[in-house]
């Protein structure tokens, strides 16, 4: 997801694993919401769907604690009631400014309200939750990369100046 300018779109799960160009961090993604059983409410050009299917290679962002079960119980029901509201009619897309990241935003602000508690802008969020989770995925993903690629990866290791260690070894 590209914060700065609001526009996103599908993603090829290609981009992260498979492919030798890799996701290089400027393209846009799809965001989406996740229901109590799992099925991933998002927003597009075509209104909101509901996929069981297709997110398998996403990045979790939790945002609902598991002793809250006061919200957990109102969480479907909330989805669900936002999603059938107007708003998210297919002709209200626009990829810049009405889309799967102010859907994904919107519901989250809803369900603060709900809770009492402030709502986020963009930045806010993006760089609260977003940002910190993407980052991780992206080392992760290099990680894996260099070992599929060597059998290994090696990093500085903090405690010696200029030496290495290898954290991660594959074995056939």
């Amino acid at each position: 997801m590209a914060a700065e300018n609001g526009k996103c779109e599908p993603m090829e799960t290609d981009h992260i694993y498979g492919s030798d160009s890799g996701y290089d961090g400027s393209s846009d993604l799809h965001v989406g919401i996740t229901s109590t059983k799992g099925l991933v409410y998002n927003y597009n050009e075509a209104g909101v769907h509901k996929a069981e299917h297709g997110w398998e290679q996403c990045v979790n962002i939790p945002l609902v604690q598991p002793d809250m079960y006061g919200l957990l119980e109102q969480w479907d029901l909330y989805l669900e009631q936002f999603s059938a509201a107007e708003i998210w009619l297919p002709h209200r897309y626009d990829e810049h400014l009405h889309n799967c990241y102010t859907y994904a935003l919107m519901f989250i602000n809803c369900v603060l309200s709900a809770q009492k508690q402030q709502p986020m802008n963009k930045s806010e969020f993006t760089e609260k939750f977003v940002i910190p989770r993407t980052r991780k995925a992206s080392k992760y993903i290099t990680i894996y990369k260099e070992i599929c690629k060597n059998g290994f990866y090696t990093v500085d290791h903090p405690s010696q100046e200029g030496g290495t260690s290898t954290v991660g070894h594959l074995t056939s």
